[in-house]
């Protein structure tokens, strides 16, 4: 039996203002990434972007019903699912930027010329079981094939949960030893590390339950509850990821890097959050 593409009829009206907003948010981090040159905010831009194309492919899949093609579905299908991966990569370099520019390299699991590579190296191997369980369901022409690609891609989303909860690990960590060791910081950039943190908490907790939304969806399979309503990637999926991109226009860490030579009384008067790092 062939793999049905849609248990629903896709809705044209959700697809078009989700893409406009993602595109919204992927215009303001273009511009606040080309001002600060934050290179490494990259991710997030072509992970935004992916959001933007899956969300009009799911657009064009919807001007097509019944008669679904399979081009529109397998853009939306990947593009949306691996979205987030990208996102993350975004934050685990975040973490990384504001542990070397405190100087707080002792406090850290992970040394952080590491943490980074590390924890997009999880994203890549979950990226590309994703990615193959994705292209396995788009070309599936029998049930077999289906479950393979279903179990590829749980195994892809249990490899970004499992890496993603150890980043939570390191993260905490950290937070608790930046609180109870002391260092030489003012109150002020004191405030603008634990703001960066609680920031990064609230996109880590967002993409968390997307995963844990994703891992459920897929062990129901394809003929489960959560695949039988277009509500529910809209609700766990569409709106976290894009209050993720909000919270990073907002709260944009646009210098995070700051040379390592640098005196330590300029690192105290750096600014975290007025439109990005500032040194004053």
């Amino acid at each position: 039996m062939a793999y049905k593409l849609y248990h629903y009829d896709p809705s044209s009206s959700a697809a078009i203002p989700f893409a406009a907003l993602f595109g919204l948010v992927t215009i303001v981090h273009l511009f606040q990434m080309a001002r600060a040159k934050a290179w490494f905010m990259t991710p997030i831009i072509i992970g935004s972007t992916f959001e933007v194309v899956g969300y009009l492919c799911r657009y064009i899949s919807a001007t097509e019903t019944p008669d679904w093609t399979t081009t529109p579905y397998i853009g939306q299908s990947l593009l949306i699912l691996l979205a987030p991966a990208l996102l993350a990569a975004s934050i685990y370099m975040i973490l990384g930027r504001l542990i070397v520019s405190l100087h707080a390299e002792g406090n850290s699991l992970i040394r952080p010329s590491w943490l980074t590579k590390i924890f997009v190296i999880g994203d890549v191997v979950s990226f590309l079981m994703q990615c193959g369980g994705g292209g396995f369901l788009a070309n599936a022409k029998a049930q077999e094939k289906v479950k393979m690609g279903e179990h590829m891609i749980l195994g892809g989303l249990f490899v970004q949960i499992a890496f993603f909860g150890f980043f939570l690990i390191v993260s905490i960590v950290f937070h608790r030893r930046m609180l109870s060791t002391p260092l030489h910081y003012t109150k002020q950039s004191e405030n603008s590390w634990l703001r960066c943190m609680k920031f990064l908490y609230a996109i880590s907790a967002l993409i968390m339950v997307r995963s844990i939304y994703r891992v459920i969806e897929y062990i129901q399979g394809s003929d489960g509850y959560l695949q039988s309503e277009e509500a529910f990637i809209y609700t766990f999926d569409a709106a976290l990821m894009l209050a993720c991109c909000l919270i990073l226009n907002f709260f944009h860490p646009s210098k995070l890097l700051v040379k390592r030579q640098a005196p330590l009384q300029k690192i105290e008067e750096i600014e975290l959050f007025n439109g990005g790092w500032r040194s004053q």
